[in-house]
């Protein structure tokens, strides 16, 4: 499980004191991108024609992230197919590990060349089973 520390902006805050949910999208965002980048799926057009692109998203919010916590994101890939994959994360309270938001995203292989669906190359999916093992 990849877990990245986050840090909570001032502008991060909404009228009602808290982090508003559109900024708790981009915590989970942020999450993916270090994670792939991490444990191997390509990110950045320059690094090829494969990549993975959002095609389902469910969010549950469980508790309110306030300006003074203490958070981060962890991401894990739960489950393959033959062209998508599901990531699981949790944004959650460093200290207390208290989840606050629960987020599941099916994504699926996509060929920037073509600009349609692609198989999740072989060696794409044995890097990050191997980056998940080894965290």
């Amino acid at each position: 499980m990849h877990t990245l520390p986050l840090q909570i902006r001032f502008n991060d805050i909404d009228m009602m004191g808290h982090i508003n949910n559109a900024v708790i999208m981009e915590f989970f965002d942020l999450g993916k991108a270090h994670y792939f980048a991490d444990a191997g799926i390509p990110v950045r057009p320059d690094e090829g024609n494969f990549c993975v692109m959002v095609v389902h998203l469910e969010v549950d919010f469980h508790s309110q992230i306030r300006w003074s916590d203490s958070i981060a994101v962890t991401s894990f890939v739960s489950n393959w197919g033959h062209k998508s994959l599901r990531v699981k994360q949790q944004i959650v309270n460093t200290v207390t590990e208290q989840p606050y938001a629960t987020c599941t995203t099916v994504m699926s292989g996509f060929d920037r060349a073509t600009g349609a669906s692609a198989v999740i190359p072989d060696d794409v999916k044995a890097r990050v089973q191997q980056y998940d093992k080894q965290n």
